[in-house]
């Protein structure tokens, strides 16, 4: 224990050494994280404030919007000020709270678009009993599962994280806490360390990107069969999901599933999932749903001509 507490706080030495990058990254990922924040809000009120909630797409992506609210907290605020100054430090409890929250908010945000694509292809593939299949009490558990898939996930990286010795140097390449750039700066050999978390980690990521390819797989499938204007509207709504899957999973997997090693790259990759992906999804689903396009008009202009 004497060795875990050696160090008392690690430096992130953050995106870039320039100044001028780091005040452009400023500017731009305030603004990412203020549309992440309003488009996520307007999905979250005008959702629950229409009929759409008692609809499963939309219950499930009100739980999306809610979970990449926080997901994307866990990192972003820290990000941004960090980019204003020069010694950008975060403390080991913070730092190993870091790992979890970041973890466990990801994981579950995994296991909701899991369930978001077996939605869609209850709706497309079995339309006559989607209500059936698609009751409220089946949505519950499902978003019950993703919570409870999530705090599973992040469990064994985060008791990996803090049970590792740190005795120096304390510098972390990187803009946040995760478990490879940790495994780095450990004093002990974490080759072992490094392939559990590869075997458990990358590859929980890679098998659900194969699950949701292949469920999207048949949904495209299934819809050569429909009308034109039921295709029309089927594939907006699967292209929508499956550019936020790409989004995510790709750099997730180029990450986590090879060997335990950290290269400059990652904190690019990294951009994808902690922001940028988290800031599309409400863009994506409401530009591209015409449903949530009206809603938004309702529930807001409504609420404006109240006033």
């Amino acid at each position: 224990m004497e060795i875990q507490r050696n160090i008392s706080e690690f430096i992130l030495l953050g995106l870039s050494d320039d100044q001028n990058i780091e005040l452009f990254c400023f500017a731009l990922f305030l603004l990412c994280y203020i549309v992440l924040m309003v488009g996520n809000l307007l999905i979250l009120i005008s959702v629950r404030c229409s009929s759409l909630f008692n609809q499963p797409m939309y219950y499930f992506l009100l739980h999306l919007s809610s979970i990449d609210i926080c997901y994307t907290s866990t990192v972003t605020p820290k990000l941004i000020a960090d980019l204003l100054v020069e010694r950008k430090a975060i403390s080991y409890s913070n730092c190993m709270l870091q790992v979890f929250t970041m973890h466990f908010f990801g994981g579950t945000e995994i296991f909701i678009l899991t369930a978001m694509a077996y939605d869609r292809y209850v709706a497309i593939c079995k339309p006559l009993h989607y209500m059936l299949i698609m009751k409220r009490t089946r949505c519950n558990l499902l978003i019950l599962a993703a919570w409870t898939g999530g705090a599973i996930h992040a469990l064994p990286l985060f008791t990996t994280a803090v049970s590792l010795p740190f005795c120096g140097p304390n510098e972390i390449d990187h803009y946040f806490c995760d478990i490879f750039p940790l495994l780095k700066v450990a004093c002990t050999d974490t080759y072992i360390t490094g392939v559990l978390v590869i075997a458990f980690s990358g590859m929980v990521a890679l098998v659900t990107f194969v699950v949701l390819s292949f469920s999207y797989g048949i949904i495209l499938f299934t819809l050569r069969n429909q009308s034109a204007e039921g295709r029309r509207k089927a594939l907006s709504t699967c292209w929508s999901h499956i550019t936020v899957v790409v989004l995510f999973f790709a750099p997730v997997i180029f990450i986590y599933l090879r060997p335990p090693t950290t290269f400059p790259e990652d904190k690019v990759f990294a951009l994808f999932y902690t922001i940028i992906a988290p800031m599309f999804n409400p863009l994506i689903y409401t530009l591209r749903n015409a449903e949530m396009k009206n809603t938004l008009r309702k529930v807001w202009c409504h609420s404006l001509l109240s006033k």
